[in-house]
């Protein structure tokens, strides 16, 4: 077994010049980069809208005297909601990802729609990424709080924090295998829409020196619950859930039952697939967590490596598949690069880390999450580092 440097070990600054090394040999991002991301976006539209012509295809032969038999209706159903489920997750992750980051800022003649500031404004939050969490709010939450508080009490994505209660709870683990599940179906809903508004709502109360909103609020009878039910789940529920439904009403109302059903089915694999990809990257047992925020720019990057995990990574389809979020450790180096650059210095940064005896951890998606639901049942806990 391999034997790594300890924390206080490593030189953080030569660390320092040769990841910004790395980022310097990268050069500016292109068109060419954008043009990537285009594509990105196009397998991700072709996926939504393949999932809903097969809604359309089931429709049409219900309402023939064809019979497609009830196994034959749940193949087509189930690869229905699939498609659009990874549609929806494409959305998230290949795309608002990155561009809410920056990361096509700097690009010549990019349309103001694929910038940081322009993306998921307004009505085009509806065109850009409708989802039950608000485009400025996670972009805050995930952008600021998350990347530079890794693996602090602070990181709001700190899932060892996050599930303290049922990681120490005396419960048999049968139910807290039954909870992380039900947290993994339904999580942007019950995770990720309350906590990035409480988050956003504590930056202007830390402007005003107020008392910062400590609980999730779910209830429309306080000013964050309605806020919350107006203006994340409201716009969500009303056009997913509603309205794509009733688009088929014209093919009966069977149909509408029909597409119900699968856009559903579609929210859960949208809600497992992105949790699958997301909460590993941090969470398990050869983790890192830290007590104090970091003191210099050399030890920023050491955390990002020792406090994050790579999966599988390869050829753009792997890569699309896993939101891009199979390059972790380089995404949390720069945040703000294209997804196509991440593939180029991917295999730089490995052998940086094997230059400064760091581990660079990286395993199949399916491993890390059974290592992050032990941790999440209170079997395992993160890593902690000495002398901190």
């Amino acid at each position: 077994m391999a034997e790594y440097a300890r924390y206080e070990d490593i030189d953080k600054e030569a660390l320092q010049r040769d990841i910004e090394e790395v980022k310097a040999q990268l050069g500016a991002p292109s068109q060419e980069d954008f043009q990537h991301l285009l594509k990105l976006e196009r397998w991700g539209r072709m996926a939504s809208v393949s999932g809903y012509l097969l809604i359309l295809i089931i429709s049409l032969i219900e309402m023939t005297d064809l019979n497609m038999g009830s196994l034959g209706f749940w193949v087509l159903a189930v690869l229905s909601a699939v498609l659009i489920g990874v549609g929806n997750v494409s959305r998230w992750s290949n795309v608002a990802h990155p561009v809410l980051h920056g990361a096509y800022d700097k690009v010549e003649g990019v349309p103001y729609r694929y910038t940081k500031s322009g993306f998921g404004k307004g009505k085009r939050r509806f065109i850009d990424w409708l989802d039950w969490i608000k485009p400025e709010a996670w972009s805050y939450e995930h952008n600021i709080m998350h990347h530079y508080h890794l693996g602090e009490d602070e990181d709001p994505d700190n899932i060892e924090v996050n599930v303290d209660l049922v990681r120490t709870s005396t419960i048999p683990n049968i139910f807290k295998y039954i909870f992380v599940g039900l947290l993994a179906a339904t999580w942007k809903l019950t995770y990720y829409a309350p906590n990035t508004l409480r988050i956003l709502e504590n930056k202007e109360r830390r402007k005003k020196n107020q008392q910062e909103v400590k609980d999730l609020e779910y209830t429309p009878f306080t000013q964050n619950g309605l806020e919350l039910w107006k203006s994340y789940v409201a716009p969500y529920l009303i056009v997913r859930f509603i309205i794509t439904p009733l688009l088929f009403l014209p093919l009966g109302i069977q149909a509408v039952y029909t597409a119900l059903i699968i856009v559903l089915m579609a929210e859960v694999v949208a809600n497992l697939h992105s949790f699958l990809v997301i909460v590993p990257n941090h969470s398990a047992e050869d983790i890192y967590r830290f007590e104090d925020p970091h003191q210099s720019q050399g030890e920023f990057y050491l955390r990002q490596i020792m406090g994050s995990v790579n999966y599988n990574t390869g050829s753009d389809l792997i890569d699309f598949g896993h939101g891009w979020l199979n390059y972790q450790i380089e995404h949390h180096l720069f945040p703000n690069l294209p997804l196509s650059q991440y593939q180029k210095m991917q295999p730089i940064v490995k052998e940086i880390c094997k230059k400064h005896q760091l581990e660079y951890r990286q395993e199949s998606v399916f491993k890390r999450l059974w290592m992050t639901v032990e941790l999440m049942v209170g079997k395992t806990k993160l890593l902690r580092v000495k002398g901190i």
